[in-house]
């Protein structure tokens, strides 16, 4: 999917159309120090994992991405509902 960088949309904060620049999301980096990681470590290595010990079922084909529209004016920015794409490029 090619998309724009730069378009005119409504910006939320501004309540308004302004000019936006667009940018993918990029994924964060985890501190490992969530619910779900201190109740794998709890489980141990030895013997039944519990619901960890399930087969995944296996991934998407397309993963969705999230991207991010930062308004020019007031320099905010905002999410919306993210697109499920193979590929996707910023055009100028």
């Amino acid at each position: 999917m090619k998309m724009p960088a730069k378009f005119n949309t409504y910006c939320p904060h501004c309540r308004n159309h302004q000019m936006h620049e667009v940018e993918r999301v990029k994924k964060g980096k985890t501190t490992g120090l969530h619910w779900i990681d201190r109740q794998k470590a709890r489980r141990g290595k030895v013997g039944n994992m519990g619901k960890f010990s399930k087969v995944p079922g296996g991934d998407k084909p397309t993963k969705k991405i999230n991207v991010r529209y930062r308004c020019v004016t007031c320099g905010k920015a905002h999410l919306r509902k993210g697109y499920r794409v193979a590929k996707f490029e910023l055009t100028e």
